[in-house]
């Protein structure tokens, strides 16, 4: 079910859960209430889940505010059949959980449905290494010849590691330099700033893109609008089958490729917890446990022991 169907799903809140001076009227009022607190990033992906929910509900005839903790536990095991990722179906289900709690709060329901409700466990490793170096010099060699936009949107996916929300926030006046460096202002998730360094190659893109230009998004549809992730995604896979890639590659694999492989350069862990913008090491650590777990496998060492 598209957005504009789950959005057409979204039920009335019940007669009576809303005083005359309340702003909240509606779920959808309540939903974006809700968000509103959260950053840009979390507001999209949460906004998402919570379509996802009110459009399952809507498809059995449920109401939002209505819902029992036996829907949310057939909701999740049903995405776990389907065989969504854990950390897929955990991030939904704590979304619904900080809705029903936000409304608990708001006293328009009594008990949230989502309470102990069974959440799968996401492990220590990332289940994937992303591309190898010679992949992801195949794919910046078919960016490159795809055109100017698309090979400065991969030089920055792969040679900064930006996540896709950060790299089309960019505008042209978050250009920069600083000490004799080519620099971005990012917005990092949680609304932080930081300044991030342009390898050559990054900045020459960025600017062959721009020609001269110094205002305005730096990646835009040919309508002239703000590309958004899903076309960006549309732009990784294309160019990853050019590369003749047969993985699935999405944005965020070429960020976990720039984690894996500056590690595998050297790069100290804090340097590289800095320069993904992750506020919590342990989501590094994750990058490095699932490369070591093949690279320094128990088997090659009794294997050589052995021979």
């Amino acid at each position: 079910m598209d957005d504009s169907n789950a959005t057409r799903s979204l039920d009335l809140i019940p007669r009576g859960a809303a005083t005359v001076d309340s702003p909240i009227r509606t779920v959808d009022d309540l939903v974006a209430a809700f968000l509103i607190g959260y950053g840009a990033a979390t507001r999209d992906a949460y906004g998402r889940d919570l379509r996802q929910w009110t459009a399952w509900l809507a498809h059995h005839g449920l109401a939002p505010l209505s819902a029992h903790r036996a829907h949310v536990e057939l909701w999740a095991r049903g995405m776990e059949a389907r065989g969504l990722a854990a950390s897929t179906v955990a991030r939904r289900l704590s979304a619904l959980a900080g809705f029903y709690d936000y409304a608990l709060d708001e006293e328009l329901i009594t008990r949230s449905p989502v309470s102990r409700v069974r959440r799968p466990r996401v492990g220590d490793e990332s289940p994937r290494l992303g591309l190898d170096r010679d992949e992801l010099g195949v794919l910046l060699a078919a960016a490159h010849a795809s055109g100017a936009r698309d090979y400065a949107l991969a030089c920055l996916l792969t040679l900064n590691g930006l996540r896709i929300s950060e790299t089309l926030a960019l505008d042209a006046d978050d250009l920069g330099a600083e000490r004799g460096h080519r620099t971005a202002a990012l917005r990092r998730k949680g609304g932080k700033r930081q300044s991030a360094p342009l390898a050559p190659r990054t900045a020459d893109a960025i600017d062959l893109l721009l020609a001269g230009r110094n205002s305005g998004p730096v990646f835009v549809t040919r309508t002239g609008r703000r590309m958004d992730r899903h076309a960006a995604a549309k732009v990784v896979r294309r160019l990853a089958r050019s590369a003749g890639i047969t993985a699935t590659v999405s944005p965020h694999s070429l960020r976990h490729s720039f984690v894996t492989l500056a590690l595998d350069a050297g790069v100290p862990l804090h340097r590289v917890q800095d320069a993904a913008g992750h506020a919590d090491p342990r989501t590094t650590r994750r990058y490095d446990r699932a490369r070591f777990q093949l690279d320094q496998h128990a088997t090659y060492s009794v294997a050589a022991a052995v021979a």
